[in-house]
């Protein structure tokens, strides 16, 4: 069936996670601005809507099993699935940018670029997510689970705001990072600390873009739904 090119990018790769492949490579940003429709965001950047539609009509469509969860197994799947691989790789991603940094910033200045994006990056994080874990996601849990008293006075609307906008820093520090190494390209006298720092880097920025996904065009959208009555 053909890509809906009146669809949205969100919408889009929520339909089938593999997507978010393809948008990538055209430089779409389906996370912090998956709200644009697929013709929108093409002609913002200059693209044939049709050639990448093409290209998203990938064959034995896969949906993700994430889109059935309620908002609470939602909320609960990215604490498990994003918070947590955040909180174990940050730190030690750290210590290998440090290291890279100190031996190759001579020969690579760039690479102070990255430095300063990644710990940027990293401190809003630290905070970002621990607002999530102690605010904002107890609250959308006990909103979606039947019975429970609601965990934060008033509307969700606020702090979800606060979010969309730390997950809109968040996407241009990675794109600081993708401009500086040159989409993640290895030099020819990369080590092998330096070629695993930029494949982590790499990860990273795809966990996240995934992460901000979820939260940005499926979660946070039906959470306000509920409030509203709308859901």
């Amino acid at each position: 069936m053909p890509v809906d090119t009146a669809a949205t990018l969100g919408e889009l790769v929520t339909a089938d996670p593999r997507r978010s492949r393809v948008l990538q490579d055209y430089g779409l940003d389906y996370c912090c601005h998956g709200d644009r429709s697929l013709d929108q965001a093409c002609a913002e950047a200059g693209l044939r809507s049709a050639e990448v539609a093409a290209r998203l009509n990938i064959a034995d469509p896969r949906p993700a099993p994430w889109r059935e969860y309620d908002v609470a197994e939602l909320a609960e799947h990215i604490l498990a699935a994003h918070h947590r691989y955040l909180w174990d790789e940050m730190p030690s991603l750290g210590d290998l940018v440090d290291l890279v940094v100190r031996v190759h910033g001579e020969n690579h200045p760039e690479l102070r670029q990255v430095g300063a994006d990644y710990y940027a990056l990293i401190t809003d994080l630290t905070s970002h997510l621990t607002k999530e874990e102690q605010i904002l996601f107890p609250s959308i849990i006990a909103l979606g689970t039947p019975g429970a008293q609601p965990a934060f006075p008033g509307s969700l609307r606020g702090p979800i705001t606060q979010m969309l906008s730390e997950h809109d820093t968040a996407g241009d520090l990675l794109r600081g990072i993708r401009a500086a190494t040159k989409d993640f390209t290895v030099p020819a006298d990369a080590c092998a600390s330096y070629t695993a720092m930029l494949a982590r880097l790499e990860r990273l920025e795809t966990d996240l873009h995934e992460h901000i996904h979820k939260e940005n065009n499926v979660l946070f959208l039906r959470v306000l739904d509920l409030e509203s009555g709308a859901a």
